[in-house]
């Protein structure tokens, strides 16, 4: 049975054509198989074919000898916080984040919540559950529903010390994915007051694929916010591992600024760790790392690649601009929700809002924001690219596709590992007018 579904880093297909309750079953009973796993944990999001799938993954889990503790409707995080804290065998969440509604798909780790992906155990999964050769199991394994929220909110709340939090005004906008499960269960615990937009869950997704890294997505947050006259606003993806901020002018902040913030915020509690930043864009949070007396490494993109060069460097703290934050307390993994309370913390420490915070960072070093194109060569535009701008340049790195720095500006171009497109950041010292035309510079190239 050949399976189109699995990718580089998960899994992620359509409804039924891809995936569908026999091959869950497969991967389920492949998944033990490959990891010789005892006990997993399992849960899944609020998409309307999430828990069927979820059933015939369980039955698979089963019938190859492990026991599961079936966690339910709950975010990708859930199942990473579950995993390590119960100290199983693995962990997966069914999921198919902000994919479109025929989708969904699998997000798989191993004990101590490790990643699998495709250099990691992936590819070999999926071969057995293409095979359908499976070993024959002594026993059915046991199914064990178990609410692990109360325990999820306790290891939450470890990262804050809620009595600095100021009573700010919050926009929570889970886009009807299952974020404000995890808002609900915090909220009772912190003195905030939320402004609750597109809050049910709801598989049918009546306002839209949450996706708020899309522009198109941003401006239901961005009024919610003026609105309200709120101090912040969040939203988040489907499976909310990845949250996204508004300032208090409903101005959506870039992820690269957020990276730095939560480096200034772990710093402040843990002195001179070493913070952890992918290659497209690094000045700004080199600035603030070494500012702020830490260590800055940079590491290739990627969740795999960043929670490795973490666990090498003992780092505190992981973050992409993308959006993806890691931290070394939560497994290495990344979280949606330990992000906002960092930085309502930290807002409430510092006594300014969310704009002068990254206003001042956003002179300082001024971006394009990633930008995406597809071309027909990639490798050929990557040449050339390099042999025009290398010349002069003071530095070229190859950690991650082509970045090439100047005194006053720099930028990082390369391939997506996920979509079939080139992609761009350019940055400045202070010059957004350089940044802007150097940005079309490039794109004319592209």
């Amino acid at each position: 049975m050949k399976i189109e579904c699995f990718k580089a880093y998960d899994i992620r297909g359509r409804v039924p054509e891809e995936l569908n309750e026999e091959v869950a079953y497969r991967v389920g009973r492949a998944f033990v198989d490959f990891l010789d796993a005892k006990s997993v944990v399992v849960g899944h999001d609020i998409r309307l074919t999430s828990a069927s799938l979820t059933d015939a993954l369980v039955r698979g889990l089963t019938e190859a000898g492990a026991d599961v503790t079936h966690i339910g409707q709950c975010g990708t995080e859930e199942v990473y916080f579950a995993t390590f804290h119960l100290g199983v065998d693995g962990g997966i969440c069914v999921t198919a984040s902000h994919n479109p509604m025929d989708y969904n798909g699998m997000k798989l780790v191993q004990k101590g919540s490790r990643p699998i992906s495709n250099d990691s155990g992936l590819s070999e999964i999926r071969a057995l559950a293409e095979s359908g050769i499976f070993k024959a199991a002594k026993r059915v394994g046991s199914v064990t529903r178990q609410d692990m929220r109360a325990a999820y909110v306790d290891h939450l709340l470890s990262y804050v010390d809620v009595s600095k939090i100021k009573p700010l005004k919050v926009v929570a906008n889970p886009g009807n994915g299952g974020a404000g499960a995890v808002v609900n269960a915090l909220e009772s615990y912190l003195p905030l007051e939320f402004v609750k937009v597109h809050f049910e869950p709801d598989g049918n997704f009546p306002n839209g694929i949450p996706n708020p890294i899309l522009v198109e997505n941003q401006g239901v947050t961005s009024r919610a916010v003026i609105e309200a006259k709120a101090d912040i606003g969040i939203a988040w993806d489907g499976d909310f591992d990845r949250c996204f901020f508004f300032d208090e002018k409903g101005n959506f902040i870039d992820g690269y600024y957020v990276v730095g913030l939560l480096a200034e915020s772990f710093l402040a509690k843990y002195p001179g760790a070493s913070i952890v930043h992918d290659p497209r864009l690094v000045w700004n949070t080199v600035d603030l790392v070494e500012s702020n007396g830490g260590k800055a490494v940079q590491s290739k993109t990627g969740h795999a690649f960043i929670k490795e060069r973490m666990r090498l460097e003992d780092a505190v703290y992981g973050g992409e601009m993308s959006a993806h934050h890691y931290f070394r307390d939560f497994a290495y993994c990344d979280n949606g929700t330990i992000p906002w309370l960092l930085l309502v913390e930290l807002m409430s420490r510092r006594g300014q809002t969310l704009s002068e915070m990254v206003s001042e960072r956003i002179a300082k070093f001024p971006c394009s924001g990633e930008i995406n194109r597809k071309v027909a060569d990639p490798v050929a535009l990557l040449k050339r690219i390099e042999e025009i701008y290398s010349p002069e340049a003071l530095q070229v790195d190859k950690t991650d596709g082509l970045s090439i720095a100047f005194a006053d500006w720099r930028f990082n171009v390369r391939s997506s590992s996920t979509e079939p497109v080139f992609r761009l950041n350019v940055e400045a010292r202070g010059d957004v007018d350089l940044m802007k035309r150097k940005t079309e510079e490039l794109l004319a190239l592209m």
